[in-house]
C-alpha cells in the first residue's frame, strides 16, 4: 500500500469511528438544511419574535361552557374563545425571562426543530430550560439550560431523545402544588408543553392552577401548549389541520406498506395484514391508504358509525380475497387501524361487559382451576350476543380476552393482534366458502356472483399470509421537510406568545399552501365534557375521521376499485431535497380545498450560521 493510500484508508478508518451519537453523513448534511420560515418571523433578515392581535374568529362555545367556567374561574375570563393572530406589530422586546420546555406523550418526529424555533425566539436575552423526562422530569426538578451548541447538533433530527419524554399525568393536589414548587424555585416565567390532546388538556389545568400567586411578587407561571402527535387527532377545523409527527409517521408506513405492495404483485402469492399505530383514531390509515392504494383499508369510524360487526367486517375481506382469487390474483394487502376492535359495536359491549364482571368477580375467577371452568363461568354472566360472539373467536383470541388484564382488571385492547385475528377468521371463512361454495356464491344480495370458471379457480386458490404492525418505526423518524418547516414555526410561534406574556393558549398554522397563519388558540375553548373511567372528565376531543369530509368521500368513491385490480403505489422513501419534498398530507389538501399537494411556509432559510 502506498503513503497516499495508507493516509486515504487511515482517513475512512478515522471517519467510520466518527459516525456515532448523531454524526453519520446523512444527519452532518440534515443540520444543514434550509426550511421555510413564515415572514411574520423574520425582520432585515433575522429570526424575531411576533406581536399578536385578535384574528376576528371565535371558537364556537361547547355546551360544556358553564362547567368550563367553573373548572377554569381565572383562565377562561382572561382568554376566552377569541382567536389570536401573529403580527409583524407589537413585536414583544423582553430580557431575563426564564422559558421551560417540555415533552409530553409518546414521542413525534419534529419535536427538537421546536426547540430550535423557540431558543431563535427568545435571543440570547432570554433562557430557554430543558425539562427532562417529561412531567416526571417537571416533578422531580430535572431541569437544565439549553444551549447554541445543543440548537446546533438537535436541529432537524428525530425523535425526543434530547431531553426524553414521559407519560405521568399531573393530576393530583401534591403533584400541581410540586410543579408550583419547582417553577418558584429555578425562576420559571412560562412552561410550554409540547403534546397530544390529553398533554394540552393538562396544560390547560395547569395554567389556571398556575395563573398566579406562584412567584413571591405574586405573578403566575405562562402555560402553553404545542400541537403533537403522529395520530393526527388533535385537530381544530380549519385552525389547526394537523399535529406535528403525523406527516413523517404516515410517510414512513406509506413507504414501508407501498414496499409491500410492489412485493405482493412481484411474488404474486401472499396476502399481507398490515395493521397501523393510532387507537382512538383512523387519520393515519386513512393517510397511507390514500398515499398506497391498497387492496382493503379499514377506517374505524365508519365501522361505527355503519354498525358494523365482526362477521361483516370479516366477509369484506372475503369477498375481495374470493374475487381476486377468480381472476388468479391470490395476493393483496389489507390495511387495520390499530383500535378497529374498540369500535365496532359488539366488540365494545362484549370487552364493556368483561371489563365490569371481571373486574368485579376476580376472587371468584381465582378459584377456578381450569379455563374451561372460567369460560363457562363467565358465559353464564355476559348477555347471550357477547357470549355468542365469544365462542366465535379463535381460542386463542377467546383467552386473551379472559386472561390479558391490567392492573384495574380492564382488557389491555391495544395489545390485541388484530391483524393476526382477521387472518384466522378470514382463513376459516374462506375454507368454509370452499366446503360449500353455493351457499356463499350465487346471484343473491349476499352472495358472490361468480363464473363456473372462476368458481374453479377460487376453489383451487390459496390463502397465503403475513402479517405486520407498524407503530414504532413512525415515532422517532427524521421530520419530513414539512414536520421540520412546521415545527420550527410553531417553536419561533410559542416563544413569540412567552415573551407576550400569553398564557392557555395552544399555537397552530393554518394556510399551509399560501405563507402559513401563525395563530393561538385558547385552550380552554377547545374543552369540553366527555364520559371517561366511569365519570364526567372536561378533557379536548379526539379529532376522528368525519364521514363527510372530502378525504373521507375520496377514499369510498376508490376502494371499489382498489379492492378488484392492481392500484397499488409506491410512495418511496421521504424526500428532504428537491420536489417530492415540498408535499404535505394528502387528508389536509384535500379537506382544506387546497389546489395542490405542495406546502407553502414561506421562503427557504438557512437556520443555523456555518
Amino acid at each position: 500500500m502506498s503513503g497516499a493510500d495508507w493516509v486515504a484508508r487511515h482517513g475512512l478508518i478515522r471517519f467510520c469511528e466518527g459516525v456515532e451519537k448523531g454524526r453519520s453523513l446523512f444527519e452532518n448534511e440534515l443540520r444543514k438544511l434550509s426550511i421555510p420560515v413564515m415572514d411574520v418571523f423574520l425582520e432585515d433578515g433575522r429570526f424575531v419574535p411576533a406581536g399578536f392581535e385578535f384574528s376576528g374568529e371565535r371558537l364556537v362555545e361547547s355546551e360544556s361552557v358553564s362547567g368550563v367556567r367553573r373548572v377554569f374561574p381565572n383562565l377562561y375570563p382572561a382568554i376566552g374563545s377569541k382567536v389570536l393572530k401573529a403580527s409583524g406589530f407589537g413585536r414583544p422586546f423582553v430580557v431575563g425571562k426564564r422559558v421551560a420546555v417540555m415533552f409530553s406523550g409518546g414521542p413525534a418526529a419534529g419535536g427538537h426543530n421546536v426547540l430550535v424555533g423557540l431558543k431563535m425566539a427568545l435571543g440570547v436575552d432570554n433562557t430557554l430550560l430543558g425539562v427532562r423526562d417529561g412531567q416526571k422530569g417537571l416533578l422531580a426538578g430535572r431541569l437544565f439550560e439549553i444551549g447554541e451548541s445543543d440548537i446546533v447538533r438537535i436541529i432537524n433530527t428525530g425523535g425526543f431523545a434530547f431531553m426524553g419524554t414521559d407519560r405521568t399525568k399531573i393530576k393530583t393536589d401534591d403533584q400541581f402544588e410540586r410543579v408550583k414548587v419547582v417553577c418558584r424555585d429555578q425562576r420559571i416565567d412560562s412552561l410550554v408543553v409540547v403534546g397530544g390532546d390529553d398533554s394540552n388538556t393538562n396544560a390547560a389545568v395547569l395554567a389556571e392552577y398556575l395563573f398566579q400567586n406562584v412567584h413571591a411578587d405574586g405573578r403566575g407561571v405562562q402555560v402553553l401548549g404545542v400541537p403533537k402527535t403522529i395520530d393526527g387527532d388533535l385537530q381544530v377545523g380549519d385552525l389547526l389541520p394537523i399535529s406535528f409527527g403525523f406527516d413523517t409517521a404516515t410517510k414512513i408506513y406509506s413507504e414501508l406498506v407501498g414496499n409491500i405492495l410492489q412485493d405482493t404483485l412481484s411474488s404474486r402469492k401472499y396476502w399481507h395484514f398490515v395493521k397501523l399505530m393510532g387507537r382512538s383514531a383512523t387519520q393515519v390509515g386513512l393517510e397511507v391508504a390514500l398515499q398506497t392504494r391498497p387492496t382493503v383499508a379499514f377506517i374505524s369510524e365508519e365501522i361505527s358509525e355503519r354498525r358494523f360487526s365482526l362477521s361483516q367486517i370479516v366477509d369484506i375481506i372475503c369477498r375481495a380475497v374470493a374475487r381476486r382469487a377468480a381472476r388468479g390474483m391470490n395476493y393483496g394487502v389489507v390495511l387495520v387501524p390499530e383500535g378497529l376492535i374498540e369500535f365496532i359495536p359488539e366488540m365494545k359491549t362484549l370487552i364493556s361487559e368483561l371489563n365490569e364482571f371481571i373486574a368485579s368477580s376476580s376472587k371468584l375467577l381465582l378459584d377456578l382451576n381450569t379455563m374451561a371452568e372460567k369460560k363457562e363461568f363467565i358465559y353464564e354472566k355476559i348477555s347471550a350476543d357477547s357470549a355468542k360472539l365469544m365462542a366465535s373467536l379463535p381460542d386463542e383470541f377467546e383467552k386473551m380476552l379472559l386472561l390479558d388484564r391490567d392492573s384495574h382488571g380492564n382488557l389491555q385492547v391495544s395489545q390485541i393482534p388484530t391483524e393476526k385475528l382477521l387472518i384466522e377468521m378470514v382463513s376459516v371463512r374462506l375454507h368454509e366458502m370452499k366446503a360449500d361454495p353455493d351457499l356463499f356464491i350465487g346471484q343473491r344480495e349476499d352472495q358472490i356472483d361468480l363464473t363456473p370458471e372462476e368458481v374453479e379457480r377460487f376453489l383451487e386458490s390459496k390463502f397465503s399470509t403475513n402479517s405486520h404492525f407498524f407503530g414504532y418505526e413512525g415515532r422517532c423518524g427524521t421530520p419530513t421537510r414539512f414536520d421540520a418547516a412546521y415545527t420550527f414555526n410553531l417553536g419561533l410561534l410559542v416563544g413569540s406568545l412567552a415573551l407576550t406574556g400569553k398564557t392557555g393558549y395552544l399555537v397552530a398554522i393554518n394556510a399551509l399552501n399560501r405563507g402559513g397563519q401563525a395563530l393561538a388558540i385558547p385552550l380552554t375553548g377547545l374543552i369540553h365534557v366527555e364520559h371517561r373511567y366511569g365519570k364526567d372528565e372536561f378533557v379536548i376531543e379526539k379529532a376522528l375521521v368525519k364521514m363527510d369530509s372530502p378525504a373521507f368521500k375520496f377514499f369510498i368513491g376508490s376502494r371499489e376499485h382498489w379492492a378488484t385490480e392492481d392500484c397499488s403505489a409506491s410512495p418511496g422513501p421521504r424526500q428532504l431535497w428537491g420536489p417530492v419534498s415540498s408535499q404535505l398530507p394528502m387528508l389536509i389538501a384535500l379537506n382544506h380545498g387546497y389546489t395542490s399537494l405542495d406546502f407553502d411556509m414561506g421562503k427557504e432559510r438557512k437556520i443555523l450560521p456555518g
